[in-house]
């Protein structure tokens, strides 16, 4: 089921949102600063690409710099990527096949906000770590 899901998610809406995250990540590492968010922008592209039978768990060690690091994101990309990611399930949540689709970018709203000090496992490794999903 995650695998004909994740095909429905890429065909709908995947490919479009892993653009939006790569043309962010690109734009960071080309201003040599900001390549930590780049790189935690490429890591969000490739899970917008396949996120059913993954999902996103906080970093134990992620600190201050984490916090002070996802403000800047917020401003610079986090936002627009976050309203991409609203509009999207809206829109896929008006149909029934769509709903689930909808509901897996509802959840990737909070890491399109705040990407730094998040990790991106599989079910079964937040499962046997965390206990959840």
């Amino acid at each position: 089921m995650r695998f004909i899901l994740n095909i429905i998610w890429l065909v709908l809406c995947g490919f479009w949102m892993a653009v939006g995250y790569v043309v962010a990540g690109i734009i960071c590492c080309v201003l040599i600063i900001t390549i930590p968010w780049g790189l935690a922008s490429f890591r969000i592209a490739n899970y917008a690409l396949w996120p059913f039978g993954r999902t996103i768990v906080s970093k134990p060690t992620a600190g201050a710099m984490s916090f002070v690091g996802n403000i800047i994101w917020f401003i610079v990309a986090g936002l627009w990527l976050a309203i991409g990611h609203a509009v999207t399930g809206v829109l896929l949540c008006l149909t029934i096949i769509g709903i689930p689709l909808g509901v897996a970018n509802f959840k990737l709203i909070p890491v399109s906000l705040a990407p730094l000090g998040k990790e991106i496992v599989t079910s079964r490794e937040a499962d046997a770590r965390f206990g959840y999903r």
